[in-house]
């Protein structure tokens, strides 16, 4: 009981010692003393961190350092303070108990299976980025041979331009172009998850770097050169992605361009058409008109030949009636002069049609042909 109330006025008066000290240092000094405080508190809590994961995967039968991991909170240094199963009073004091600390080859020996440990994981974040770099290879090339694909498609499309229809070339493209779209984003989310666990390994091998002291440099290096070497397959990765980008990009710019020529060709047809209408419906009145006027130069001649015919038979009339005869025989040579007239100028216009008729539909089988 002596003993205990002499504890108890020890702690006492050191925490009051501690509560002086504090109270004679600046803001300053404070400020830089929470702050080594802090560092320390990390690099010990990295420290129990790494123990509590060593503790944890052995088997408590095989343990030979039990004593090392009571239960209990562990203090900082990776000590465990013993409990004294009794019970405290009312006014309660911290009272200092012996605590087992473990040795130095202890910690080296615990620090060097976490170094196995996180070979390990290298060994096999190895093996998954050489399946990633596998994936990307084969992915790579399943994008070089549809780009192959798209030339020599576009290549057919440009040569049997007239056996396509707009929409479905342009609907064609805007879906492969989705397509692509939709594998650079995955490429870019495998990438981005391939940074992630790289950086979680290189903050746990920083981590394992602060703390181990007691192990070789030469595990560090190594591990140091590895690291360059997966960020160095990354930088790859990231070219490759890019690259890939920049394919997409070019294929917009084609698809586009694709998309212009194939409006202005269009148009054209468009013009085309409503011009070749256009000449089939003035061929069509003008072939209306001639019909008209063989029709009417058909009775005329009838006309004429009854004409010729009555004059033969015809005995001499009255000097009257020869007059009259002889104006109606002038009227109708002159009818007949007239239409004769109209018969030229109706098939002038027929051959100008037909010759505009031909000439466009040698242009159209030209721009067909381009």
């Amino acid at each position: 009981m002596a003993d205990r109330s002499f504890s108890c006025s020890t702690a006492t008066t050191s925490n009051e010692t501690v509560d002086e000290r504090l109270n004679e240092l600046t803001d300053e000094q404070l400020a830089f003393t929470v702050k080594g405080l802090e560092d320390k508190n990390g690099v010990l809590t990295i420290e129990t961190e790494m123990f509590e994961r060593y503790y944890k995967k052995q088997d408590t039968t095989s343990l030979t350092l039990s004593t090392s991991f009571a239960p209990t909170t562990h203090t900082s240094t990776g000590e465990a303070p013993r409990p004294t199963g009794r019970k405290r009073s009312k006014v309660r004091c911290h009272a200092i108990d012996r605590t087992v600390r473990l040795t130095t080859e202890q910690k080296c020996h615990i620090a060097q299976k976490e170094v196995e440990r996180i070979k390990e994981e290298i060994t096999r974040a190895e093996e998954d980025s050489e399946k990633v770099l596998d994936m990307y290879k084969a992915v790579l090339e399943e994008s070089e041979v549809r780009l192959r694909e798209i030339e020599k498609e576009k290549h057919e499309i440009e040569r049997d331009n007239k056996k396509h229809i707009a929409e479905r070339i342009i609907r064609t493209f805007e879906d492969r172009l989705r397509a692509k779209e939709a594998l650079i984003e995955k490429l870019r989310l495998k990438n981005a998850t391939q940074k992630t666990q790289m950086k979680k390994l290189l903050l746990q091998l920083k981590q394992k770097e602060e703390m181990g002291e007691v192990l070789h440099a030469v595990d560090f290096n190594q591990l140091k050169i590895e690291n360059q070497q997966y960020m160095e397959k990354i930088e790859e990765r990231n070219t490759d992605l890019l690259r890939l980008k920049q394919d997409a990009s070019k294929t917009m710019q084609l698809l586009n361009t694709i998309k212009k020529r194939l409006q202005e060709l269009m148009l054209e047809s468009n013009r085309l058409k409503s011009e070749i209408q256009t000449q089939k419906d003035l061929c069509a009145r003008i072939d209306s008109e001639y019909k008209q006027v063989v029709e009417d130069k058909t009775g005329v001649e009838k006309m004429n030949k009854s004409l010729k015919e009555y004059l033969s038979d015809y005995q001499v009339p009255e000097v009257m009636e020869f007059v009259k005869e002889k104006a109606n025989v002038t009227e109708l040579h002159r009818i007949v002069k007239t239409w004769e007239r109209k018969v030229e100028i109706a098939e002038m216009g027929y051959k100008s049609c037909l010759k505009k008729w031909y000439s466009m539909k040698d242009k159209r089988k030209a721009i067909i042909s381009e």
